[in-house]
């Protein structure tokens, strides 16, 4: 099976991440997207990261009604911070069956050639790429043939916007699904 790894910290999952996944299976030869939740991302501070195993169950709740969509906690064991190539190489010892699609926004496509072994992971995968406003294709990488770039339609929302929203004591309806925004304002979550 063909399967996109669909890389985030989801802190908190949101409606543009779940439009981007729906695209990916729909309009792409992946079969199924594997949500990957990164308990560290080397890049990014953990300062405002929610727990791991909170956001994994709101990363739950969001798909648990799409069977073409699963939740993957497997950097919650591997080394940390969490490298996509030390992912993607136990994924694919792990399950030999499957043919792994990492998919990534042109943001981090800017700074992919600082990734940890990204050569690496263009010998043994194929990249998907969606491209977001503002950002250019990367020079160095611009005609690899192993990265396909998808014109995805996007929300112009993140994780950080969700959060500030919280913190102002705003509503967050449309912007999260309904079953995660009834958890996060049920268990007090982003709200301080």
């Amino acid at each position: 099976m063909r399967i996109g790894l669909f890389f985030g910290s989801f802190n908190p999952i949101h409606s543009g991440h779940l439009l981007i996944a729906n695209y990916m299976v729909d309009f792409t030869d992946i079969e199924k997207i594997w949500f990957v939740i990164s308990p560290q991302n080397p890049f990014k501070s953990n300062d405002d990261l929610l727990d791991e195993n909170q956001r994994l169950h709101l990363l739950n709740l969001a798909i648990e009604n799409d069977d073409r969509f699963e939740t993957c906690s497997v950097e919650f064991s591997l080394e940390r911070p969490s490298y996509t190539i030390n992912t993607l190489t136990f994924l694919s010892k792990e399950y030999p069956q499957h043919t792994f699609i990492p998919i990534i926004g042109g943001d981090n496509l800017q700074n992919f050639h600082k990734w940890k072994d990204f050569d690496k992971i263009l010998s043994e995968h194929e990249l998907y790429v969606y491209r977001r406003a503002g950002f250019h294709e990367n020079p160095i990488l611009a005609n690899h043939s192993k990265i396909k770039l998808f014109d995805v339609p996007l929300l112009n929302i993140s994780s950080t916007y969700i959060r500030e929203i919280l913190q102002a004591g705003k509503n967050i309806s449309y912007l999260v699904p309904e079953k995660v925004r009834l958890e996060i304002l049920r268990l007090g979550l982003y709200q301080s």
